[in-house]
């Protein structure tokens, strides 16, 4: 394709707004799967370490 100026680009032939939308929800749900990783990392080390001090305590 080729666009005459910005908004025929962002126009996308009339089909912008499948196209951005598609996009942001696909950034948008990689930011979230990043967050959800990074939480669930944080609540396993924190796991981890309650387990370990349990362990301690045994000896």
């Amino acid at each position: 394709m080729v666009w005459q100026s910005f908004s025929d680009f962002i126009d996308m032939g009339g089909r912008g707004a499948f196209v951005w939308g598609s996009y942001g929800l696909s950034f948008l749900l990689m930011a979230a799967e990043l967050w959800l990783l990074r939480s669930r990392r944080k609540q396993s080390i924190r796991r981890l370490c309650q387990l370990q001090q349990l362990e301690q305590q045994k000896d």
